[in-house]
């Protein structure tokens, strides 16, 4: 018979992590190995007593789970770490995934859901439940779409801006009327929040919205 998997659970709920404790017992192939409520804890604890596998949330004061996953990571790179949260916030997820997570569950999801992921993370998968996949998507959804909702022609225009043409220029440029590149460059500065025509270019080139070689 193989060795449970020992899992240490981190959360700054003593309520969490007793639920969690509980959640393990059910399971013949899980075992409890200890448990901490902030992530200084969580980095120490694991020199200690070296468990398998991290059950870890994310938001916590001191250090938070996102900090403790790097460190980790960085000194205990054998040590697999699931995020559990309770938070849909994409940005975080994409941090944890950064930081070095091999899966993240939202803290709703059900006792069977969770030990499937603990067994899959172990055998090398990465594992995500259903919404966060779901928001992860979206993100990529997002990043495909022209920040600040511009048009492919006003696009065109800031390029002409950022290379550093006036308005008469721009409009012998692309062949359009002088009334026509100015309604454009009003439109952009609007939709960039834009002062003037100097902040959309380096809003633009610090967006790499449009092509800079200088």
């Amino acid at each position: 018979m193989t060795a449970p998997i020992r899992i240490m659970i981190v959360d700054d709920h003593a309520m969490v992590r007793s639920g969690l404790r509980t959640f393990l017992l059910a399971f013949d192939d899980l075992e409890f190995a200890g448990e901490a409520s902030n992530g200084n804890e969580a980095v120490r604890l694991a020199g200690t007593i070296h468990p398998d596998l991290i059950l870890m949330d994310l938001i916590m004061p001191g250090m938070d789970g996102l900090h403790a996953t790097y460190e980790l990571h960085k000194h205990f790179p054998e040590i697999k770490i699931l995020a559990l949260t309770s938070f849909s916030d994409t940005q975080l997820i994409l941090d944890a995934i950064e930081a070095g997570v091999s899966g993240c569950m939202l803290k709703n999801t059900s006792a069977n859901e969770l030990a499937n992921a603990i067994r899959s993370v172990m055998s090398g998968n990465s594992i995500f439940s259903p919404e966060v996949t779901q928001l992860i998507m979206n993100a990529g959804d997002k990043k495909n779409h022209p920040a600040f909702n511009l048009t492919s022609r006003e696009l065109e225009v800031l390029q002409q801006m950022v290379n550093g043409k006036n308005n008469q220029e721009i409009s012998q440029e692309l062949t359009l009327s002088l009334s026509t590149i100015k309604f454009h460059v009003s439109n952009i500065l609007s939709k960039m929040n834009a002062h003037n025509r100097s902040e959309a270019i380096s809003i633009a080139i610090k967006h790499h919205l449009v092509d800079f070689s200088h």
